[in-house]
């Protein structure tokens, strides 16, 4: 027995419904500080445990499963590699960003650059957030409506753009007015609802292949799904394990620390040392619960091994396939679940991050004599705009699905936020002072100049191919730029 399409539309309808009543309790009295920082009054366990829901996203609930199975970046378990090396970034973050925003009492962490070079400083770092958190909220809700797509939407023979739009909708209405207060309590409850959909769907296969749960983990073990470690073959590799370990150092580090959308929920929390909280006990959780998604992903090939199943031609779609098609009804209201909370956990922040930066960085709001209702109105509107744009990337960029999602995110992540890490760490570990009017062009050039030269670089190099570290020879290039364009901070 499966579901059917009807009963899948009811079930999202309560979901959303459930939703929207945590919106209106939570966002029923907020005001600007509610809406950007949750009136620096959240409790900093919610913020991790909400912070989970963010990072991971469609992208790792439908492609991280999918890719255990494949040949190439992230095979078997090798993408565990790239997770132990979030460590060494959110190290960074905690003890060197954190101190820096709260002491400066940022609301948008691209400020700091307007205070330490001067306003283009900040509309360039706040710009290509705009566009890296555009790019990549599209890629990871393109996932999920693609899932909708196939498995609802085209049973009424429903375009794609409406099944989006839709979805798009739906986030808005209940993001608008409580904002990042809100968010905080939503994230919460779609975090354990991601969780909770992995957890039974593994015990659902355990259950179908007739395993307990301690047989299932010796069946990962011995499978050739479990491998984690990739010395052997060197940089050329793309599963090395040093490549792998510092991309994910450098990834958690520009993603999160370098990130409008993740920075501003740990500066909703009270104070500094709640936000260390905070970030160290989401780094220890993150390792476990990519590691179960991980297990999910074998399994999933192995009971496809097991029962015969013919494999879909694009991995993204094999935890969905097998979930709707193959397990009971129950287990498929429980991916959807899971989906759904996957999807908006990352699209909801994301459109308040977006809010927030555009209404702080480029328009100033918080600056002008406005009284809280025009501010608000301002801030609706450009809530709607961020949605509509949203809606647009992702309409287009369905053209474009050939591939496992979760490469091209982090590649063109490497283009988008290396520029971010050379301003930073310009600002961080230098004393020299830029003309303001400079830093754009730099900011501009680095990301072409990084295309071409990683374009070249198995000719130039021997064979070595940059990957994800495409992100450190960005910033290494911005930093360089702004060398060149910069001189000695003159003495007072």
């Amino acid at each position: 027995m499966q579901l059917t399409p009807a009963e899948i539309l009811l079930f999202i309808g309560a979901y959303f419904l459930f939703l929207m009543f945590v919106a209106w309790w939570t966002g029923r009295k907020a005001n600007s500080k509610d809406f950007y920082v949750a009136g620096k009054n959240a409790p900093w366990i919610l913020v991790a445990i909400g912070m989970i829901g963010t990072s991971l996203s469609g992208v790792t609930f439908i492609s991280i499963p999918g890719k255990v199975g494949l040949a190439g970046p992230n095979e078997n378990f090798a993408y565990m590699q790239m997770v132990f090396g979030y460590l060494l970034g959110y190290l960074a973050i905690a003890t060197v960003l954190l101190p820096l925003y709260y002491k400066l009492n940022l609301i948008s962490i691209y400020g700091y650059l307007g205070k330490r070079f001067g306003r283009m400083s900040q509309l360039t770092g706040s710009g290509f957030f705009l566009l890296s958190r555009l790019i990549g909220s599209a890629f990871r809700l393109f996932l999920v409506a693609m899932v909708l797509q196939t498995f609802v939407m085209d049973a009424y023979g429903l375009p794609f753009w409406l099944t989006v739009a839709l979805t798009v909708a739906l986030i808005w209405i209940y993001t608008f007015r409580g904002g990042i207060k809100t968010i905080v309590w939503t994230d919460v409850i779609q975090t354990l609802s991601m969780l909770l959909a992995v957890a039974l769907t593994i015990l659902a296969i355990g259950q179908a292949m007739d395993k307990t749960p301690g047989e299932l983990i010796s069946l990962i073990k011995q499978s050739p799904y479990s491998k984690m470690f990739y010395f052997e073959h060197g940089w050329s590799d793309p599963n090395n394990f040093f490549k792998q370990f510092f991309s994910g150092a450098l990834i958690a580090l520009v993603m999160s620390g370098l990130d409008q959308d993740m920075m501003q929920k740990n500066l909703s929390c009270r104070n500094l040392r709640d936000a260390q909280k905070n970030m160290f006990t989401y780094s220890l959780i993150l390792i476990v619960v990519n590691l179960l998604f991980l297990s999910l992903g074998a399994l999933l090939y192995l009971y496809a091994e097991h029962t015969g199943l013919s494999l879909p031609a694009k991995s993204d779609q094999l935890y969905p396939l097998i979930a709707l098609h193959e397990l009971s009804p129950f287990i498929g209201l429980i991916f959807l679940t899971g989906l759904l909370a996957a999807a908006y956990s990352s699209a909801d922040s994301a459109l308040a991050s977006l809010t927030t930066a555009f209404s702080l960085d480029f328009l100033q709001l918080e600056k002008k004599n406005y009284d809280e209702k025009k501010k608000q109105r301002i801030r609706i509107i450009i809530h709607l705009f961020f949605s509509l744009l949203l809606l647009g990337i992702v309409v287009i960029f369905r053209s474009f699905h050939n591939d496992a999602v979760i490469n091209k995110l982090f590649i063109l992540a490497g283009y988008t936020y290396g520029p971010l890490l050379g301003l930073f760490a310009f600002g961080l570990f230098t004393k020299r002072q830029i003309s303001d009017r400079g830093i754009l062009p730099v900011a501009l050039i680095a990301p072409v100049a990084s295309y071409f030269i990683n374009a070249h670089s198995a000719e130039w190099l021997g064979g070595f191919k940059f990957g994800f570290l495409i992100v450190l020879l960005n910033g290494i290039l911005t930093f360089a730029g702004l060398w060149l364009i910069s001189a000695p901070q003159e003495k007072s």
